[in-house]
């Protein structure tokens, strides 16, 4: 069974116009000591949660305070220096555009380039530390798991290797870093120009949360002239539809704001579905932010088709078998009024969409059907 807690972007905002019987003490189950470190990226590039939060979420990074970690994130390279991991990730994921695996697959070719180790023993060894250390800082993440072990395999997968010096194996190994670096980074892009034929004129696409590969089809669409209107969901808690529908109106695509409980309701005006993914699963479902699935199962049983855009990072040797394979998120939510401390609050951040009530997987590695998933997870982690 999969049994981790989920990470999602939390919503703490308030205004100076909330009513006055609005009542900003937490009920319990509302724990802000659960915030996962993953908020921190998220909330700091779309401005979703405040900065008290943001301290909170700083120090909550999988029970261990900000200053604690369980594994060091620092590599020793001889003569007193070190090289430290985690602030070389940080300085990547800075950038709003960067993919949290991606910003991992980053540093994880700096330290490959920064290491000292004279052996390919050391240097694995120092890689797998490092790669343990960026899994440890953030363990509710599915991508930034999935992608550094996909780093590690790929880099090290050559036979090359064991026939070359040290030095010769070493710029190879950097070589490889560099090349899946290259390769990650350009997966957003791909994903967009392989979905182009699916938007036809006229359509109308359902969106549920703020992906950026969903993002940047609809933008690559509209740039190909394509007229088309979009439904976004508004994505309670955190309100990630309200900003999806923003940065779409920007670019003119005609847009229209729903209410989460009203998707069934305007099933009918939609040709198509579109959503982005926290991770790809095994048995070709997926994990994505809530409300997915029964997104996912209203729009089966109107016979629209449900598109998911998900680099192959996000693919992750993971196999729940229901939605009680997830633990539940520990997330606050405010309701605007005081909650009873006898109502317990249902506070899951994500879900599982079972792969029979999908359509088709774009990806970096091509159109997948769910079925072929594990056929593409073989081939990425043999």
């Amino acid at each position: 069974m999969w049994r981790r807690s989920p990470s999602f972007i939390l919503d703490e905002r308030r205004t100076s116009s909330s009513p006055p019987m609005a009542d900003t003490t937490r009920a319990p189950f509302q724990n802000p000591d659960s915030i996962s470190a993953y908020y921190q990226t998220r909330a700091a590039h779309h401005g979703v949660i405040t900065s008290e939060w943001l301290s909170q979420a700083q120090a909550a990074v999988g029970g261990v305070s900000g200053d604690e970690h369980p594994i060091s994130s620092l590599t020793d390279l001889g003569d007193g220096k070190s090289f430290n991991v985690i602030e070389e990730f940080n300085s990547w994921r800075k950038q709003p555009d960067l993919a949290e695996a991606v910003a991992a697959i980053r540093a994880l070719a700096a330290v490959i380039r920064a290491s000292e180790a004279t052996t390919m023993m050391e240097l694995e060894i120092e890689l797998k530390k490092a790669s343990d250390t960026l899994k440890s800082w953030d363990k509710t993440s599915i991508s930034l798991t999935a992608g550094c072990d996909l780093f590690i395999r790929y880099v090290t997968r050559t036979s090359a290797l064991e026939y070359e010096d040290f030095n010769s194996a070493k710029s190879r190994l950097l070589e490889r870093a560099e090349k899946f670096g290259e390769i990650s980074c350009k997966a957003r892009r791909i994903i967009a120009m392989l979905s182009q034929d699916f938007i036809f004129d006229g359509c109308t696409i359902l969106v549920h949360g703020l992906s950026r590969v969903v993002l940047e089809i609809l933008k690559t669409a509209a740039q190909n002239n394509k007229l088309f209107r979009v439904l976004c969901t508004e994505g309670r808690p955190d309100g990630t539809g309200v900003l999806l529908s923003s940065e779409l109106s920007k670019l003119d695509i005609p847009v229209k704001l729903l209410l989460d409980s009203a998707v069934a309701y305007s099933m009918d005006e939609v040709d198509m579905v579109f959503v982005g993914a926290d991770g790809v699963v095994e048995s070709g479902g997926i994990i994505n932010m809530m409300g997915t699935y029964q997104i996912a199962l209203v729009a089966h049983s109107m016979n629209k088709p449900v598109y998911v855009a998900a680099e192959s990072y996000k693919f992750a040797r993971l196999y729940p078998l229901d939605q009680k394979d997830m633990a539940p998120a520990l997330r606050p939510i405010e309701f605007g009024i005081k909650i009873p401390t006898k109502v317990e609050v249902e506070r899951s951040a994500r879900d599982y969409t079972p792969p029979q009530y999908l359509t088709l997987l774009f990806t970096d590695l091509g159109v997948l059907s769910p079925s072929v998933v594990s056929d593409e997870l073989i081939q990425l982690y043999l």
